[in-house]
């Protein structure tokens, strides 16, 4: 009990006192820069302005986030797994990685934004547009971090093992693996903020609900304290799964 409650105060004090202490020097700045210069609302409000809106539009931007966070979250799943397993199979058949990863980069190397028109014309502009678009950005990095991980393990530790008798699926499985959840995982972390930006970002372009949509429409009853709420309330979520990644990391890749 004592050794947990001293790990978690380490913790405390490594990880989320400098995160508090930051976030609090950027807000005195930024209080302090409005009332020195007499900076105007609509340029840049103050940090009460915008938590009060936030507040006062509590159970609306609650209810939009419920939508982002399910398009984010479903186009998470399908892209994590459909990068995992090309990664894979890349692995398995590397003429299959000769012949799909430089379509696969072409189409990539096109901002994913660039392709919400096309899905809204043929998915729609409800959920499903959004949750292509997060599944594409998200499944790209995953495919990357995973072969990247998965090619990790020198020669000589796979023919040491197939001269053990093992397989490919028994060298994926016992060697391969293990040797790239480092990659995989930072994959999962640098993927989990882009899912919701790329969510946000479609619906900015065409939905009927989610953060995006909120601030698009505040945008334009030129309302610009909720379009604040609505970055504060996007910044928390992403935040909040970030570190919620970060834990996982912690307990998958323990040895790190």
């Amino acid at each position: 009990m004592v050794a947990a409650g001293l790990n978690i105060g380490a913790v405390l004090r490594e990880r989320v006192l400098p995160v508090v202490l930051g976030l609090a020097v950027i807000g005195g700045i930024w209080e302090a820069a409005i009332r020195a210069f007499d900076v105007k609302p609509y340029v840049l409000p103050s940090l009460t302005a915008i938590f009060g809106a936030t507040i006062d539009d509590l159970p609306m931007m609650l209810t939009a986030l419920q939508a982002t966070l399910y398009e984010a979250g479903l186009g998470y799943a399908l892209g994590t797994a459909i990068g995992v397993a090309l990664a894979m199979l890349m692995v398995f058949l590397p003429a299959v990685e000769r012949g799909l990863m430089p379509v696969v980069v072409a189409i990539n190397s096109v901002p994913v934004v660039a392709y919400t028109p096309l899905a809204l014309i043929w998915l729609g502009i409800g959920p499903a547009s959004k949750i292509a678009m997060v599944t594409l950005a998200v499944g790209f990095v995953i495919l990357v971090n995973t072969l990247h991980g998965l090619k990790r393990p020198e020669q000589a530790a796979i023919n040491l093992m197939r001269s053990f008798g093992a397989g490919p699926i028994t060298i994926m499985a016992k060697l391969r693996v293990p040797a790239a959840l480092p990659s995989v995982v930072n994959g999962l972390r640098v993927a989990v903020v882009r899912a919701v930006l790329i969510a946000i970002v479609s619906e900015m372009l065409g939905a009927y609900a989610g953060i995006g949509w909120v601030i698009f429409q505040a945008t334009q009853q030129v309302d610009f304290l909720l379009v604040w709420a609505g970055v504060l309330t996007a910044s928390v979520a992403s935040m909040i799964l970030y570190l919620l990644l970060v834990w996982v990391d912690r307990k998958l890749v323990w040895w790190q």
